[in-house]
Formats: C-alpha cells, sequence, structure tokens
C-alpha cells in the first residue's frame, strides 16, 4: 500500500474510520483488561504470537503479509475473551509492521495494518460468544466438559467472520489505491488464505480446548509443526516468486519483441514516425481512467496500441503518407489495415484479447465505421479507447501539410465528432484528464540510425513506384499538342500557353506551375494565372511539404485534396476562396523537373477526366520544358 495522499477523498475517509475505529477497540480492551486482570500466562501467548509474527511471509506479486501466529489469537480468545485475543493480533500486526519497515517503511501502512485486524478480532470475538453462549474457557471449571458440538460450529463462525473482515477491509484499501475491483483484489490475493485461518482455530481448540491453560507439553508439540508448516510455505512462496520473475522476463521479452516490430512499422510511415508509442502511453493511461480494472484486458489494449497499425504493411506508402483526402479507390485500400492487421495477429497466440481491439479500431459509435459496421457498446471498449487517443495524438502531431494542432482545437474536434465516431464517456474521460497522460518520451528499442534507413528506404521505394506508375500510359483524353510553343524560350510563357489551353477543358480557378530548384530541394512558383495570385506569388515549398513537396516526393497525383494544406488559410475565405486541388508531378528522366497545381473554387470540383488530362498535359510538357535556358539554370546542381 502506498501513502494516503495518492487516495481519493472516499479512499481518505475510508482508511481514517478504519484507523478510528481499529485504536478505539484497542483502547476499549486495554481498558477491559486493566478493569479484570487475566494473569501471567496471557503473557506466553502474546510472546509467542510475538515470535510467530517475526516468522512472517510475503505473498508474490502483493503487498500482503502473513503469518503462523493465527492459532495463537484464537487461543487467546478462547481463553481470555476478545479484548486478550484484540490486544494480541494488535501486537501481531505491531510485529508485522516493524518486519516490513525494514524494507519499506510507511508509518500510515503499520497505522492500518495493526487497527483492521483488530478490529476485525474483537467483532468476530463479540459475535463467537454471543453465538456459542459460553464463557471465555479460562473462567471455567478444569473439570467442565468442553461442549465441541456447542462451540465448533461457532468457532467456525469466528473463523469465517475474522477471516472475511479482515481480508475485505485490507482489499478495500488496497482497491482503492489502485483503483481496481475491491472483489479482484480479494479474489486474487486474499480468497484461498482462508485456509490459514481455519487451521489456527482447529490449532487453538487442541491446544487449549480441553486444558483450559497454557500446556507446555502441547505447546512443544504445536511449535514444531507450525515451524514446519511456515518453513514449508516459505520454501513455496519463494519457487512461487521463482516462477512469477520467469513469467515477467517471458512478459518483457514478448513485448520489447512486439515494441521492436512496431517500431520497424512506425519508422516506415514517414508521416507519424512515433505515432504509436504515443498512442500507447495514452490508450494504457485513459483505460485505467475510465474504470478497466481486467490486468488482462489492460496489457491487450498496451499490445494492441502497438501493433493497430500492423495491417498498414498492406497498404502502398504513398497512400499511408498522403495529405488531404484520399480517393474513394484510395480510402477502400486504406480500410484494408484493420482487417490485414487483425488477420496477421490472429496467427499468434496471445495471452490477451489484442485481435478484436485491433480489428474494430476503426469501428464508429453510430455504425458508420469499418470493417464491420459495429455500434455503440457492440464495439470493444479497449478499440473505443484506442480510436479517441490515436486521432488526438494525429491532431497534434506536425504533417508535412500542416502543423500541429493546439491541444483544445485537437479537443474540440473530439467533442465534435462524440456519438458519431467516437464512445461520448471516453472522449469526455479524455478530455478531463489528457494532460495527467501526456506521454513522456519512450526510448525505441531500435537504433536511431535503423529507424533512419527504414524510413529512407521506405521513402525511395514509394518514389521509385511513383515513378513507375506515371510513366505507364494513361487512359485516352483529348490532350492538347504544344509542339508549336518549342520555339518559345520562355518557361512563363511555355507555362502560360499551357494554362490556356487547360482552361478550355478543366475549370480552375487558379493554375500555378512550379519548378523544382534542386540546388535548395524546393518547388518555386515559376507561372500562375487566376485567382487569388497573391497566396502563390514567390512562394517556395520544400520537398516532401505541404499537397505539391508530397507529390513531388511521391510522384503521385492527387484529386480534390484541400488547397489550404497547400497555400494555407488564406484560401479558406473572400471572395476567391478556393476548395479543391488537382495536382500532378513532371517527371523527365527519372528526376522531378515541376508539379503543375490547378485549384477551384468548387467543391470536389475535379473528376477523373480531368486528372487524366493533366497528368497527360504532364508529359508532355516535360520535353517543352527542358529546352527552356531557365529550367536548365535551375536544374544545374
Amino acid at each position: 500500500m502506498s501513502s494516503s495522499s495518492d487516495l481519493t477523498r472516499f479512499g481518505r475517509i475510508y482508511v481514517s474510520a478504519v484507523l478510528l475505529l481499529g485504536f478505539f477497540v484497542i483502547g476499549e480492551s486495554l481498558i477491559q483488561l486493566y478493569r479484570f486482570p487475566i494473569g501471567t500466562q496471557w503473557l506466553l501467548l502474546a510472546l509467542l504470537t510475538l515470535i510467530s509474527g517475526s516468522a512472517s511471509v510475503e505473498l508474490p506479486h502483493s503487498n500482503i503479509t502473513i503469518s503462523i501466529s493465527e492459532a495463537f489469537v484464537f487461543s487467546a480468545v478462547l481463553l481470555y475473551g476478545p479484548a486478550a485475543g484484540t490486544l494480541t493480533v494488535a501486537l501481531d500486526g505491531l510485529v508485522i509492521s516493524l518486519w516490513i519497515a525494514k524494507r519499506r517503511p510507511e508509518l500510515h501502512r503499520a497505522m492500518f495494518n495493526i487497527s483492521a485486524p483488530a478490529l476485525s478480532a474483537w467483532f468476530s470475538a463479540q459475535l463467537f460468544f454471543k453465538v456459542s453462549r459460553i464463557a471465555p474457557l479460562a473462567d471455567r471449571p478444569a473439570s467442565e466438559l468442553l461442549p465441541l458440538n456447542q462451540i465448533l460450529p461457532a468457532l467456525a463462525l469466528f473463523a469465517v467472520a475474522y477471516f472475511g473482515l479482515n481480508s475485505w477491509l485490507i482489499a478495500i484499501r488496497i482497491a482503492l489505491h489502485r483503483r481496481v475491483s475491491p472483489l479482484q483484489v480479494w479474489r486474487d490475493g486474499f480468497m484461498w488464505l482462508s485456509l490459514n485461518y481455519f487451521c489456527g482455530a482447529s490449532v487453538a481448540v487442541l491446544l487449549v480446548g480441553y486444558t483450559r491453560t497454557i500446556d507446555l507439553r502441547f505447546v512443544g508439540v504445536v511449535v514444531p509443526l507450525l515451524l514446519v508448516l511456515y518453513f514449508t510455505f516459505k520454501t513455496s512462496m519463494q519457487r512461487v516468486e521463482d516462477a512469477y520473475k520467469h513469467v515477467a522476463e517471458l512478459n518483457s521479452l514478448y513485448l520489447s519483441t512486439i515494441e521492436t516490430l512496431a517500431m520497424a512499422i512506425d519508422a516506415k510511415d514517414q508521416i507519424t514516425h512515433g505515432h504509436i508509442r504515443r498512442v500507447q502511453s495514452f490508450a494504457v493511461g485513459l483505460a485505467k481512467e475510465v474504470g478497466v480494472a481486467d490486468e488482462q484486458l489492460i496489457k491487450a489494449i498496451e499490445a494492441a496500441a502497438l501493433l493497430h497499425d500492423m495491417g498498414k504493411l498492406a497498404v502502398p506508402e504513398y497512400i499511408l503518407n498522403k495529405p488531404g483526402k484520399l480517393s474513394p479507390v484510395e480510402f477502400e485500400k486504406m480500410k484494408l489495415h484493420a482487417t490485414v492487421g487483425a488477420d496477421i495477429l490472429s496467427s499468434i497466440e496471445f495471452p490477451y484479447p489484442v485481435v478484436p481491439i485491433v480489428r474494430h479500431h476503426h469501428e464508429n459509435w453510430d455504425g458508420t465505421g469499418y470493417p464491420q459496421g459495429l455500434r455503440g457498446t457492440e464495439i470493444p471498449i479497449g478499440a473505443r479507447i484506442l480510436m479517441v487517443v490515436d486521432c488526438f495524438d494525429a491532431l497534434t502531431s506536425d504533417r508535412p501539410y500542416r502543423p500541429r494542432l493546439s491541444d483544445q482545437a485537437a479537443l474540440d474536434i473530439l467533442r465534435d465528432r462524440k456519438s458519431t465516431m467516437y464512445d461520448p464517456l471516453v472522449v469526455d474521460a479524455f478530455a478531463r484528464v489528457y494532460k495527467n497522460l501526456l506521454p513522456t518520451p519512450l526510448q525505441s528499442r531500435l537504433s536511431k540510425s535503423v529507424l533512419h534507413e527504414i524510413a529512407t528506404t521506405a521513402m525511395e521505394d514509394s518514389a521509385q513506384v511513383g515513378c513507375s506508375a506515371l510513366g505507364r500510359k494513361s487512359a485516352t483524353a483529348d490532350v492538347p499538342a504544344y509542339k508549336p510553343i518549342l520555339a518559345v524560350p520562355s518557361v512563363s510563357y511555355r507555362a502560360q500557353l499551357i494554362a490556356a489551353d487547360l482552361r478550355r477543358s478543366i475549370p480552375y480557378s487558379l493554375f500555378v506551375f512550379f519548378l523544382h530548384d534542386q540546388s535548395r530541394a524546393e518547388l518555386q512558383t515559376a507561372y500562375a494565372t487566376g485567382e487569388p495570385l497573391s497566396v502563390v506569388r514567390d512562394l517556395r515549398i520544400p520537398l516532401g511539404k505541404r499537397l505539391s513537396g508530397w507529390v513531388a516526393v511521391n510522384r503521385r497525383t492527387i484529386v480534390n485534396s484541400d488547397p489550404a494544406l497547400d497555400l494555407g488559410d488564406d484560401v479558406l475565405g473572400g471572395p476567391f476562396a478556393l476548395h479543391s486541388c488537382l495536382c500532378t508531378p513532371i517527371v523527365s528522366n527519372d528526376v522531378v523537373i515541376g508539379v503543375l497545381a490547378l485549384y477551384s473554387a468548387a467543391e470536389n470540383g475535379f473528376d477523373d477526366t480531368h486528372r487524366l488530362i493533366v497528368e497527360a498535359t504532364a508529359r508532355e510538357a516535360e520535353s517543352i520544358l527542358e529546352q527552356s535556358a531557365e529550367f536548365a539554370d535551375l536544374h544545374h546542381v
């Protein structure tokens, strides 16, 4: 148990109440024994309790400590009544606390370990004497036979009450600290310890039931048996501890393996590097905050957060890293990653329910998600948590085509989407505590050089795929010929004629021709026509950034993406607001020489025919532009 400052207000009230009642019954017992002395033989029981209490065993993987002193506690109650039993168990708790304090000195824990057992012993002893209707055995004549048929049921009730009260008082305290179910704590750490109490009650009957006193001959027989029990139990617990360590080592190996695999996948995604580790930290913290108490489910969320993007291995890099809106065909390919990832992981025998979380982490609360259209609580809680933190991290991370959003802006988007995309309770919980869940930087098990090599290779492969795709002939379309332009030396004039000719078949609002300046690894505006011209005049875009930079690096056409991702928020309003973009690369001899970008004031202003025309125009334009002196200057590195 940790300090009481880690508890909620209710937890602090609970602990204070147990301490108050416990020390009250200890005080009442001291007064009782002062008023009605019980003789010196009780001191022998107290001494035996102190000795046996020091022979304590801490259960593996818990803060629970047990001893072999229960027999002497029961003996004290049977012989001398509730007051003697209460003080005996308080001494036992004191000795155990002092023994623990050698490793973890915690005053509040010592006080609780004294008061809770004392309160339990006092109440259960009172119950025993009321049910059995007998006086303490030390007050009965030695010649009077002990009615076992009368005492045994009451003694069993005594053991049950003592064990139940003591174990539940401590289990609730642990559960309040860990913020888990008390039943789970009790079932995992206390339930089987009931045997210790029943054995203690049985030994007590044999020890004092017939002699009505502390017979040293009986003690001489019982104590060695208790010591054998102690050393046997201690050896067993050491073996259990070794098994726990072995399982922990295997679990660490398992986690490190999937973490390394996940980091390799993460590095292949040039845009979202580091995303999955942050999502893992957010998801595990949020799961505990919303009341997920099952340790197996927590571990499942921890693993699923790392592996939820496994299926992106089946998605082309140019789609993964594409800025703006995906085309319907591209989106269908992207949707496959949830199912593919789950199918890949299905071949692994996870000890936790990882696969359902991965499969359903794109299901929407209103049933409009994929792959199965689950809705509401049909969606696994782990998937609902993962969706929220996944979105938040994406929104608050930098992208080549936009800077990161502020935390508040991202939370506003989550709130707008709750009850449609996201579980409203999960969103509300995340908004309330996200600052406490901010992940600390996590170090990858892969070296930076390895991650860089993976990312670089992914970028090169993407470029090669893009070049190959653009090298294929597009479907036939009416494409203008530019042979008469060849005699004109100016790039801007050639681009002007291209723009004028495209105007006949494509209703654009703004046309921009970007030239690739290899010396600076940038695109620069070489020619523009339409409105608003001011946003593109002297514009330079680094390769890989924004829409046009992405097109240049990936050598892929994008259709109907948001122009603000390319030109900034200035194009969102005003009389010349732009709402869609068609952008394609101009590639010659496996080198990007420029980008053609058309922007429209209409939503979804471009169709597949427009795309085919612009792609074919770009292929024709490469030979035209290469003859320009301006082009040669830009490409002289």
